[in-house]
């Protein structure tokens, strides 16, 4: 495998798109991401969770949304500049919390019945998708649900594609997570999993 750079990009590359644009995927006003969030949101198998985990909140659109099917809910991502929207956005939700967390070296130290990576899996190394894909499957609760949404075009920025990042994590079923549901559309895909529930299957990948 050859990626198109080595290393996962840092918080910098971040702070960097969000001081010259609040906004920079046009999150708020794209008719492409108001489609793409609706998909999400009715990908989740269970109408309610007990306790989600959003991996890459950025400025909190799709928390707003996500916040309705979670009894408490985790955003974290790595620009304080982004999350102070967020956290802004989300404001009269009191039972949605916020953190500056950079996965994979840093992870919660509680564990999710869902857990979402939006548009993030990509601006990992292969390395760091490895790690994180073992902190993941340590904090999703057997039964638990794990959605993943990637953008699927070519970025000359990013480490891996959002193929290779869903690719990456089927391999990781039947023996760690059971693949429940797959769409595809002309830019981006989905893949739904649920962490097996065997206590004899192995815990680490």
């Amino acid at each position: 495998m050859n990626p198109l750079q080595p290393n996962s990009l840092p918080p910098s590359y971040f702070d960097d798109l969000y001081r010259a644009d609040p906004d920079p995927w046009k999150f708020e006003t794209s008719d492409y991401e108001a489609a793409k969030y609706a998909a999400t949101i009715a990908a989740l198998p269970q109408p309610r969770y007990q306790s989600a985990l959003e991996i890459g909140g950025s400025i909190g659109v799709l928390t707003q949304l996500l916040a309705a099917h979670c009894d408490a809910l985790l955003s974290i991502d790595v620009s304080q500049l982004a999350q102070n929207q967020a956290i802004q956005r989300c404001q009269q939700l009191p039972h949605v919390d916020f953190q500056i967390m950079r996965v994979p070296e840093q992870f919660p130290d509680r564990t999710f019945d869902l857990i979402l990576v939006s548009e993030v899996g990509y601006y990992w190394s292969w390395d760091d998708l490895r790690s994180a894909q073992q902190g993941l499957l340590d904090r999703l609760q057997p039964g638990g649900h794990l959605l993943l949404v990637h953008w699927t075009l070519y970025a000359k920025d990013y480490p891996l594609s959002g193929d290779e990042v869903h690719d990456a994590f089927l391999e990781l079923s039947p023996t760690h997570l059971r693949h429940l549901a797959a769409r595809r559309e002309e830019q981006y895909r989905l893949d739904l999993f649920e962490r097996v529930r065997s206590l004899n299957s192995p815990s680490s990948i």
